[in-house]
């Protein structure tokens, strides 16, 4: 059986540290779109550990040409890899210890042979806040373009840096573009700045779309996954959906699905403008209302 082996940096604490957080979630928690430890070896002043192999690689290397993966992700394979990668979020924030992934991005979504998505790299994993705490405090950790603003600001984790993190990676999945690009002009080297005003109007909602994958879905498909985007990077941090919210609403579009491919309904369909609150009117999934 193939597998990956990473060794950890041995020099100085933080090495052992992101071992050990490896070790301790994906020792104890296991799901499909989660990428599965088999072995760890502590060794003098060696750290080790041993994974399935996961053969596609990162959803990096496929969105943005990196080393030799297809380019044209298609929009299908995108929306299944984003459902995939929130099965694997929602259930590390419903486990019994909840657990705050910290460094959701395209890079830690690895893809098996049939596009579904791996969740890896827990060395910044944090265990959720307990009993009457609200967050956890700790260094600001993670990747530039990423992290939500409340925690780059204050050092408060709490499971809605995930949520804002999802929110980029799906922006990055709708544009073909990076979080954080320096080779960009000043004022669009940070992806969320740049676009966000697309999420929020309709109109321009289609600009958004990578021209690599035109053809591939339909204007409503577009507009709801930008508007789920959008409640995801809502600037309130208690305005966010839960991961649940998101999952459910993803799976419904992809079951629901519209595109020029496919124009046969699930049965029963629900409306997800009505599901994620774009009228402002139900109750079910209520933090997807009014995003901001």
């Amino acid at each position: 059986m193939p597998v990956a082996i990473k060794k950890l940096n041995s020099e100085g604490h933080q090495g052992h540290r992101e071992w050990l957080a490896e070790v301790h979630v994906l020792g104890t928690l296991h799901h499909p779109n989660l990428v599965r430890l088999i072995g760890f070896c502590a060794e003098d002043e060696n750290r080790l550990l041993v994974y399935e192999f996961v053969p596609r690689g990162s959803l990096e290397n496929h969105l943005f040409r990196k080393g030799n993966y297809n380019p044209n992700l298609p929009w299908a394979v995108r929306l299944k890899i984003a459902v995939g990668a929130a099965r694997g979020l929602a259930f590390l924030h419903n486990a019994q210890k909840p657990v705050i992934y910290r460094d959701f991005k395209a890079s830690n979504i690895l893809l098996d042979l049939d596009y579904n998505a791996k969740l890896s790299d827990f060395g910044l994993a944090k265990d959720g806040p307990e009993g009457d705490d609200t967050h956890v405090t700790t260094r600001v950790m993670g990747t530039q373009g990423y992290a939500a603003p409340e925690y780059v600001a204050t050092g408060h984790l709490t499971a809605k840096n995930d949520i804002y993190c999802f929110g980029v990676v799906l922006l990055e999945m709708l544009t073909g573009l990076k979080a954080y690009d320096t080779s960009r002009p000043a004022e669009e080297q940070i992806l969320v700045e740049w676009k966000k005003p697309y999420l929020k109007d309709r109109s321009r909602t289609l600009l958004l779309v990578d021209k690599r994958i035109e053809g591939q879905y339909s204007q409503r498909e577009v507009q709801k996954v930008a508007h789920i985007a959008q409640c995801c990077l809502c600037e309130d941090a208690k305005l966010r959906p839960s991961m649940t919210e998101v999952l459910e609403n993803l799976e419904l579009l992809v079951h629901s699905k519209d595109s020029p491919k496919n124009v046969n309904k699930v049965r029963h369909e629900r409306d997800l403008d009505s599901q994620i609150g774009m009228d402002g009117r139900t109750q079910k999934a209520s933090m997807f209302s009014n995003p901001q």
